[in-house]
């Protein structure tokens, strides 16, 4: 059985529903006390294999340089145990449903390389501040599909409710801005795939210094993304442009395309929800990137409760520029040599699809990192209650910001018995985050721009 932290099923459903509880000022003091800055327990697990919260990492190793691939500070850890075909039973307790289904759809290639646990997330102190500061005002609009009185820090360290928790997902600190080169493929099932190039920049307005509850209310932009597809020829010059918004009942998420044989940009409604990604061969639908994103509007959300759990973490070596893509993609998913896993207390999230509205997936459960409040697992199930897909964040630290982030995401087709990674840079320049970026580099203009260039 698994070991949650269990909220009654009645109390439960009430949380799933109410999207105003708001925390008290004795509450909030537990934050950076008992609690992280961001609201994780700060104390280890009882048997000590996940360690306690002592800052994260608080500065780079040796000989690192900004743009460099971020070198593996713990390179001379050991293997402490795998989990493959013949003991992953032993373990059910630290395994999702979809983990275990991986392990059960490729015996013979499939395994988990069990790592020291260590809790590297750490940010900026103006976020702490922020997030302390924030706690007991940041508030959901009617419905939940949008916030206010919130700016820079995490604004439900003490979630009340599954939307709170989500929230937190779609609002943690990433950078102030940051442009990213790479790509993303698509093995067949005899392991061939197409690397398909992309040059992408973000600016995250609601992570700014300077913005204010107040601005961020009335500019009604949480961040503004730009994607450009470099490769192969047949693609390239193909652009998208995303306005994403903080209230999405004042203004849902705009968004605008360029296609290269029509030579226009055209707005873009659809790029939402269960609209396929770009490029994915139908492996991944739109609000699956970065995990989840988007209105959270057509599922009903539950907070289910906290859970020890085995997820990718402190993924240097699979984020390593010494790792080609021939030796890390192959038939079934990336080649479990250069993952590795470790145990931690993950907030467990379930969303169920509303019964006036529609999506591939009926129900979603998401596995979010209590340290960092990135969703690290998503088992996603069809409309039959049958599992249908699983993603999976590979996460570390980024010392320069600093922040915790996905370096690579991996989303299992189960039924087609393929998988698309996203996020694929060894081969690649590093991601920028002192890139200065302005409000004028996404409009429609700077969209054919990017496509035409």
């Amino acid at each position: 059985m698994k070991k949650l932290t269990l909220i009654s099923s009645a109390v439960a459903l009430v949380l799933s529903c109410s999207v105003t509880a708001k925390i008290t000022p004795e509450q909030a003091a537990r934050l950076g006390n008992d609690l992280t800055p961001l609201g994780a327990e700060k104390a280890a697990n009882a048997d000590g294999s996940i360690p306690a919260w002592s800052g994260g990492i608080t500065s780079a190793p040796a000989g690192y340089t900004v743009g460099m691939h971020h070198p593996d500070p713990f390179s001379d850890d050991k293997v402490l145990m795998a989990i493959d075909k013949s003991n992953f039973a032993e373990y059910k307790t630290f395994l999702s449903p979809g983990q275990i289904k991986l392990f059960e759809i490729y015996p013979d290639t499939y395994k988990m390389n069990i790592y020291q646990s260590r809790r590297t997330a750490s940010y900026p102190q103006y976020v702490y501040d922020a997030t302390k500061t924030i706690a007991t005002k940041a508030e959901l609009v009617e419905g939940g599909n949008g916030i206010v009185n919130a700016a820079i820090g995490i604004p439900f360290p003490i979630p009340q409710n599954g939307l709170e928790a989500i929230w937190n997902h779609l609002l943690r600190f990433r950078g102030v801005a940051a442009s990213r080169n790479g790509g993303q493929a698509a093995p067949t099932a005899t392991g061939a795939f197409t690397i398909i190039g992309f040059d992408e920049q973000i600016m995250f307005k609601y992570s700014d210094p300077k913005a204010t509850p107040e601005a961020l209310t009335e500019e009604n932009i949480l961040f503004r993304f730009k994607q450009a597809v470099t490769a192969p020829a047949r693609l390239a010059g193909t652009a998208l442009l995303v306005h994403e918004t903080m209230d999405q009942i004042k203004t849902p998420r705009q968004a605008w395309t360029y296609n290269t044989g029509q030579r226009r940009v055209r707005r873009a409604p659809n790029v939402a929800y269960d609209a396929p990604g770009t490029a994915s061969d139908g492996l991944r639908t739109t609000d699956d990137f970065d995990m989840f994103n988007g209105s959270p509007d057509r599922y009903n959300w539950t907070l289910v409760g906290k859970q020890e759990l085995y997820i990718p973490y402190n993924s240097y070596k699979l984020h390593s520029s010494g790792v080609k893509y021939d030796d890390l993609l192959m038939a079934g998913h990336v080649n479990p040599e250069y993952v590795r896993w470790e145990k931690h207390r993950v907030w467990v999230v379930e969303a169920k699809l509303k019964d006036d509205t529609r999506h591939v997936y009926g129900k979603r459960v998401f596995y979010i990192d209590e340290d960092s409040w990135q969703i690290h697992i998503a088992d996603l199930y069809d409309n039959r209650d049958e599992l249908y897909r699983v993603a999976v964040a590979h996460g570390l630290n980024y010392f320069e910001v600093p922040t915790h982030w996905s370096t690579l995401e991996v989303y299992h087709d189960l039924n087609s018995r393929r998988y698309i990674a996203i996020g694929l840079d060894n081969e690649d320049k590093m991601y920028n985050f002192g890139v200065d970026l302005t409000d004028a580099d996404f409009t429609p203009a700077a969209l054919r721009r990017e496509g035409t260039r």
